[in-house]
Formats: structure tokens, C-alpha cells, sequence
């Protein structure tokens, strides 16, 4: 079953105890629950920036994360510094992540006063304010005057034609590790460059740009195409989910070409509305070449 504890009463309890710790300044609901226009359910972590005096109670220890429960695991900077802390212009921030036995998975990023003002005075939020905060603690009015979220830092840009012709190369290109790979019996190589390149590198974000085509470039399709589901038009999901099978060989060569033809299909309706050209003499030598190596049958 899944855990799904009250939101409300869990922010009463991050209150409460921002309160009673002194070097807390500011705390900060971000990300998902802080956007009313984004999906959330009762997974959906709880994204928390706190602006601090002193970061050591928070970075150098770990027995703090017991004042919100029981922890199941957690990733801390002490355990993981090249990972978990990091540093601009000088002021560092640290993040520490942990899910409690009830339940309610905590993202908390430390950082210094100092910083948060430079989030302030800067031109434009940081990406982890812009997508949604909501100020839950703030003792002296740190606040004030914060430029309201956008929404719009994970938004993707629109690609130049240069970014365009790049990117419809580097996914041709990349077909040829699948096929080869596949004509060797060597799955796991396969599968990486099918699911990691293919799907996820290049389909996902022609997907994504077209979605953005359809919208005005004024969508959130979610980290890393998290909400594609919901947002693409059913044919199109179910195509792309058609791209997932099994460890079969036969089915995975299946899987490259079906990834083939809906890139194609999407890529040069993205170019034809960004007035790219969609490169055919490529698609063409390249899918002959696919074609040719799956026809040779086994390398092994």
C-alpha cells in the first residue's frame, strides 16, 4: 500500500521545527507541491531550500533528520560531498535526500543568507524556484520582494536550426551502435544506446519540441519527458511506447525501426514549422544501412 500522509500536516511540521531552529532564516516549499499547475501525487517529494546562518548543523551531522521521523535511507553530504554539495560564486549549497518509514521523501537544500539575496537581486529565479515555491518560513522577511515563478526554466528552448541538424544526425548516427550491436548478440550495449540515446536523447526531445509547437513553447513536459504521457496525443505515446520490449532480438530490432519511423515522422514536422530542412538523403542511406545489417541475420 501506498503511504500517503497529509500534506498539510507535514508542512506544519517543517514549520514548527524551522521555528525552533535558530540558524534557519528562511524556509521554502519548491518544485511540484509548490505549483498548483503541475501533477503531484502522493509520491511527489517535498522540495524544501532553507536559507540558513550557520550550514554545519545541517551538513555536518545527520541526527536532525530524526526530528521528522524514522529515516528508511538517506543520501547525505557527508557520505556523498562531491555530489551533494556544490558551489556558486564562492557560497556553497548542500542537498540532503531522504524518505522516512511513513512515507514522505524530503529533497532539503541548505545554503547560506547571502546566497538567497543573490537569488533575489539576480535578474531572474534560479531553476529550482522558477518551476514553483511558496514561502513557508521567514523570519525576517528575507522574502519580500522575491520576483515571482515563471514556470518557464524547464521549459525547453527552442533549437536553433544548428541544434536542430545536430541533433537528427547524432540520432541516425546512433542507430548504427543499436544495429550493430544487436547483429552481434550483444544486448546489454544494445539496449543502452536504444533506451539512453535513441529514446531518451534524442526521440524524447523532438517530442518535446513539438509539444512545445502545439503550445505555444509554454509547456512543462516534465524531467525528462516525465509527463509525456499525459501531454502527447495517444497514437503518438502509443508509438513511442511501442518502443519498449523485452531482451527478444528480433523485438528489439523491431523496437530501433518503430523509433525510427516516429522520429522521422516527428522531426520533419518540427523542422517543416521551424522552416529546417529535414535531412531525407540522410534518413535514407542510414535506414538502408539498418535495413542491410538486420537482413545479414546473426553475428554470432
Amino acid at each position: 500500500m501506498i503511504p500517503n500522509p497529509d500534506e498539510q500536516a507535514i508542512l506544519d511540521k517543517l514549520i514548527r521545527w524551522g521555528e525552533a531552529q535558530e540558524p534557519v532564516r528562511l524556509m521554502l516549499l519548491t518544485s511540484t507541491r509548490a505549483n498548483p499547475g503541475l501533477p503531484k501525487d502522493a509520491l511527489s517529494d517535498y522540495d524544501v531550500e532553507l536559507a540558513v546562518t550557520d550550514m554545519a548543523p545541517y551538513v555536518g551531522r545527520t541526527d536532525w533528520l530524526n526530528d521528522f521521523g524514522t529515516p528508511l535511507i538517506f543520501i547525505h553530504p557527508l557520505d556523498y560531498p562531491e555530489e551533494q554539495i556544490w558551489t556558486e560564486d564562492g557560497l556553497s549549497s548542500a542537498i540532503t535526500m531522504v524518505i522516512f518509514e511513513d512515507g514522505p521523501k524530503f529533497d532539503i537544500i541548505v545554503y547560506p543568507v547571502a546566497l538567497f539575496d543573490r537569488y533575489k537581486a539576480a535578474p531572474s529565479l534560479p531553476e529550482t524556484l522558477d518551476i514553483g515555491y511558496r514561502v513557508l518560513l521567514d523570519k525576517d522577511g528575507l522574502a519580500e520582494g522575491l520576483a515571482p515563478y515563471t514556470a518557464t526554466a524547464h521549459i525547453p528552448p527552442k533549437p536553433s536550426e544548428r541544434e536542430y541538424q545536430n541533433l537528427v544526425r547524432a540520432f541516425w548516427w546512433d542507430t548504427t551502435y543499436v544495429a550493430k550491436y544487436l547483429w552481434r548478440d550483444e544486448l546489454l550495449f544494445a539496449r543502452y544506446m536504444l533506451d539512453t540515446e535513441i529514446r531518451n536523447n534524442y526521440l524524447r526531445r523532438v517530442l518535446e519540441w513539438s509539444l512545445e509547437l502545439d503550445h505555444g513553447w509554454n509547456l512543462h513536459p516534465g524531467l525528462h519527458g516525465k509527463w509525456l504521457k499525459q501531454r502527447l496525443p495517444p497514437d503518438q505515446w502509443g508509438q513511442l511506447a511501442a518502443t519498449f520490449v523485452g531482451p527478444d532480438i528480433a523485438d528489439n530490432w523491431d523496437a530501433l525501426f518503430r523509433a525510427a519511423e516516429l522520429f522521422r515522422t516527428v522531426a520533419i514536422q518540427v523542422g517543416d514549422a521551424l522552416g529546417y530542412a529535414y535531412p531525407h538523403a540522410l534518413d535514407a542511406r542510414v535506414s538502408a544501412y539498418l535495413r542491410g545489417i538486420r537482413g545479414a541475420g546473426s553475428g554470432r
